[in-house]
């Protein structure tokens, strides 16, 4: 099959995936069951942002939490300033900051009454936050573990300082009693098709958005960067910039996810900016394919899925960790590519698409004889 035949497949199976997703509430009317499957999409998106930045730039962030917990406390902000006044102190004070004696509303926290600003810290804060990170990195040279064990690192770091700043987070309890998120009139209902399909829809802009950003010139550049970057540095490229794009725009789809994932669960938690997250989104990418967007998504939905039905089974419950661990180890030993690559290769094994391919191949033979 040709590249454009290629891109062309591609394009259609993420269209039907996106189908898929958006004719779910059609064919379940279940709130619980909505409200758990619109948690797995929400891991389906942070799983989108790791691969991006791992599978197509080679940057294997560690800390992918962080960000996804700032654009989850950015969404909580907003949303507690709009409780309810049984759940507030003095002129709307969080009752937490009630709770550890703050008499004012901080400053930092007076701009979450807009809601629109809300909506964009949770994106540009992780964003900016990434692009700080990633500039003393790259322009460093620091990439590989190194640069793996730095995002570990800054992510317990702000795990910590969340934790320790009780009066302007809520501490271990996090931020609770919220308000529902509503936009132009309308209400997300956590356990409502509404807020399923807001999570669908975006899942789906950012599948596409980012495979745009892949199929792009500066996406071809930083897979040369993931598999020559010397190289590309010596034709002239400024590869820490294109590092620094694609790790503050990973960062971002994770607050995003991040945002969602309050909205769903209706609080934030330090929990969101754990270390066992963090690595949990790894094993997700690691599974689907962290070379395939539409992969790293299905792996996420897939193990995230198995894990839940595990744990709330009664005949699992004491060991569904075990099993979780036993199937990741399979994974890595039979699928070294995850299900998207091995897929791929059943599908370019079949007679029709391993001729076309033999096909194409010639041709560019066949065309750099001419030009020699």
């Amino acid at each position: 099959m040709n590249l454009t035949g290629k891109s062309t497949a591609r394009l259609v199976l993420y269209l039907a995936f996106c189908a898929a997703i958006l004719l779910v509430p059609s064919v379940l009317d279940d709130a619980f069951l909505l409200n758990k499957y619109s948690r797995y999409l929400v891991f389906a998106i942070l799983a989108v942002s790791l691969s991006l930045s791992w599978g197509y730039a080679g940057i294997l962030n560690l800390g992918q939490a962080a960000t996804f917990g700032l654009g989850s406390y950015a969404m909580a902000m907003g949303l507690k300033l709009r409780t309810v006044p049984v759940h507030t102190g003095s002129e709307g004070l969080p009752d937490f900051m009630v709770w550890n004696n703050v008499t004012e509303l901080p400053w930092f926290w007076a701009p979450f009454h807009s809601m629109t600003f809300a909506i964009l810290a949770g994106l540009l804060i992780p964003a900016a936050f990434a692009a700080l990170l990633g500039w003393f990195m790259f322009r460093g040279r620091i990439t590989g573990v190194y640069a793996s064990i730095i995002t570990l690192a800054v992510l317990v770091v702000v795990n910590l300082l969340i934790i320790d700043q009780q009066r302007y987070t809520g501490g271990f309890n996090g931020i609770t009693d919220l308000a529902q998120f509503e936009v132009a009139g309308f209400f997300f209902d956590a356990y409502s098709a509404t807020t399923y399909y807001l999570v669908a829809l975006c899942l789906c802009a950012v599948l596409l958005l980012s495979l745009a950003v892949t199929r792009s010139k500066t996406g071809m550049i930083l897979q040369a960067i993931r598999d020559q970057e010397n190289r590309v540095r010596f034709f002239g490229y400024d590869v820490a910039l294109y590092q620094i794009f694609v790790f503050s725009l990973s960062a971002g789809i994770a607050g995003l996810a991040g945002m969602l994932y309050t909205i769903v669960m209706e609080f934030a938690s330090p929990t969101f900016l754990s270390v066992p997250l963090s690595l949990s989104v790894v094993i997700w990418v690691a599974v689907g394919g962290r070379q395939s967007l539409l992969g790293a998504a299905i792996g996420a939905l897939i193990v995230t899925g198995v894990q839940g039905a595990l744990s709330e089974s009664e005949v699992f419950l004491e060991s569904w960790m075990l099993i979780m661990g036993g199937l990741f180890v399979l994974a890595v030993l039979f699928l070294p590519k995850g299900i998207a690559g091995a897929v791929s290769m059943a599908v370019d094994r079949l007679p029709f698409f391993a001729g076309s391919a033999r096909k194409s191949a010639s041709n560019v033979m066949k065309t750099t004889e001419t030009a020699s």
